[in-house]
């Protein structure tokens, strides 16, 4: 990616369902290697369930997660648009990845970035995310006056929206869910307030997110 002068706005954009396509993928294995369906239109919590009827408690689904991402993060690909549009925001402003994943998987993320020719900054967090935003912009969010950059937050959960609005409200926030089958089923966060648009698509959004960068160039 090239490099960004400091004084330019600041992206800061989720992983899963925004650059890579995750929930699918998750469907697929679990019912492949442990006989367990998935209901995309349910929270994780309560969806999984065993061929035996018995839904699987909130334990048992993080421990799922954390072995698709130990050894099948190998199975996601692109959401449509996704390099493309990183690219070019990436000529207009510096970008960066917040995941919710273990700090130990951080270097896998990176390597799997790579492999999609994505080479930035990638931020681990657990939980609600406008923590982990609001110490990026402290740590990359001012220009160098040490005024605020204009910055950006993109990702497909509307609670990490709220978090967002919360702890940063001078961020504008792009709710966006890239899997059509999970977006359907999907709180809004712009509907809620939280978020200062809706899009699922990069077609959409991209020129959505330049015009903005450009109303602050």
């Amino acid at each position: 990616m090239p490099q960004i002068d400091s004084n330019a706005p600041l992206v800061i954009t989720d992983c899963d369902e925004v650059l890579l396509r995750m929930v699918t993928h998750f469907r697929a294995w679990l019912a492949e290697d442990h006989a367990i369906t998935m209901n995309v239109s349910r929270d994780f919590i309560g969806a999984l369930r065993r061929d035996d009827g018995r839904t699987l408690e909130q334990e048992e689904v993080w421990t799922l997660l954390g072995g698709f991402f130990d050894a099948e993060m190998h199975r996601q690909d692109e959401v449509p648009g996704a390099i493309d549009a990183i690219r070019t925001l990436s000529l207009h402003a510096e970008v960066v990845v917040l995941t919710n994943l273990g700090d130990e998987r951080r270097e896998d993320r990176i390597r799997q970035l790579a492999t999609f020719g994505i080479d930035l900054p990638v931020y681990t967090n657990q939980g609600p995310k406008g923590p982990a935003l609001a110490r990026i912009v402290e740590e990359r969010g001012r220009d160098a006056r040490g005024n605020l950059r204009p910055t950006f937050f993109i990702d497909d959960l509307a609670v990490h929206h709220g978090s967002a609005a919360e702890m940063v409200p001078h961020v504008t926030r792009l709710h966006f869910v890239g899997e059509p089958e999970v977006a359907a089923h999907t709180t809004c966060a712009f509907t809620a307030g939280h978020a200062h648009a809706r899009i699922d698509n990069w077609q959409q959004a991209l020129p959505w997110l330049l015009d903005r960068i450009k109303e602050h160039s």
